[in-house]
């Protein structure tokens, strides 16, 4: 059995989205690797003690240590794991997240060629990243990308008489959640029976921002906040089309889980969304922040026979390579 020790921010118990440290780290249990975990610490620096704390308890215990690897403040997580991980001559895998982490290693160069460049392994779950890193001059690279059990998204039948839109997110500055009351606003002008609702946790200050903008535009948003997938999953069944308007972004969990309801996306142009989606094939894009626009494609979904159908279905065939028993073969070959 492989033993392996799982850096990463594990905080749905505090009220945040599960994070990949949560859904992989389990789906490898399920596999029959040994895991261990660090941290599920609220305070940050709670978290990187208890990080620095068992990257020591268990570098003699463990085969790699995986590091969820981010471009803001949890950069830092990263960077001090790895080169302790050195230090105590222990294999390390960086995996790659957020679609603001090109931008990181042109800042933070040298802190990023000591990550980088002396991993086992540098894990991108995007051709986006991937591409990015290796323009950098970062040859470590595999490409897995993320990951669901396809079988628990099941799709539901759909009529496209009025607009029931569903935003799922974290409300933080950068997946804009403001932009997807404006968007209701330009709808509701020509469909004023229309809907949003918006799933997610609380991150910064974008949700009072968010709430206050509702409030004074008389828009009756259903604010759920964090649901569990099979919750949100449930709840999918009520709206008819998925929008995401983030202002960077990698490979949305959320949108692939989207696709994979057969709903339609709508999605900003950004980072590396136009490796996941594609314009008028299955998904509509628009550039970043563009209100009319959006509106304009959500609207083309009630106006255009067939479309919403045609995005539907070559959604739902874009992402079967995202499922848990085609990727699970790339982890067990990399890991074992």
């Amino acid at each position: 059995m492989k033993h392996l020790l799982y850096i990463g921010n594990k905080l749905s118990n505090h009220g945040y989205t599960s994070t990949s440290i949560e859904t992989l780290g389990a789906f490898l249990e399920g596999e029959g690797f040994r895991v261990f975990y660090a941290s599920s610490k609220k305070s940050k620096v709670m978290r990187m003690c208890e990080m620095v704390f068992k990257t020591f308890r268990y570098a003699k215990k463990v085969d790699y240590v995986l590091i969820d690897t981010y471009s803001t403040k949890n950069f830092w997580y990263a960077f001090v794991i790895s080169q302790l991980c050195r230090m105590l001559r222990v294999k390390y895998i960086p995996k790659l997240h957020g679609g603001n982490l090109p931008n990181r290693i042109v800042r933070s160069k040298f802190f990023s060629d000591l990550i980088f460049n002396n991993a086992y392994t540098n894990i991108a779950p995007s051709s986006y990243l991937y591409e990015t890193f290796k323009q950098s001059g970062y040859t470590n690279l595999k490409y897995i990308p993320n990951t669901i059990e396809l079988e628990l998204y099941k799709e539901s039948v759909k009529d496209f008489k009025t607009p029931r839109l569903l935003w799922v997110r974290s409300f933080a500055k950068i997946y804009n959640p403001v932009m997807a009351i404006k968007v209701f606003l330009k709808i509701r002008e020509e469909f004023p029976d229309a809907t949003i609702c918006m799933v997610g946790p609380k991150k910064d200050d974008s949700y009072s921002k968010t709430v206050k903008f509702a409030r004074k535009h008389n828009v009756d948003v259903v604010l759920t906040g964090k649901l569990s997938k099979p919750e949100w999953i449930e709840l999918s069944k009520d709206y008819n089309i998925f929008i995401n308007t983030t202002h960077f972004d990698n490979t949305p969990i959320s949108v692939i889980e989207a696709m994979a309801l057969g709903l339609p996306v709508v999605s900003t142009n950004v980072g590396g969304i136009p490796y996941l989606l594609e314009h008028n094939s299955n998904a509509l894009l628009t550039n970043d922040d563009d209100v009319e626009d959006m509106a304009k494609q959500i609207k083309r979904l009630l106006s255009e026979p067939n479309l919403a159908d045609s995005l539907s279905r070559k959604g739902k065939e874009s992402v079967k390579d995202f499922d848990w028993e085609v990727v699970k073969k790339q982890w067990t070959e990399l890991l074992v």
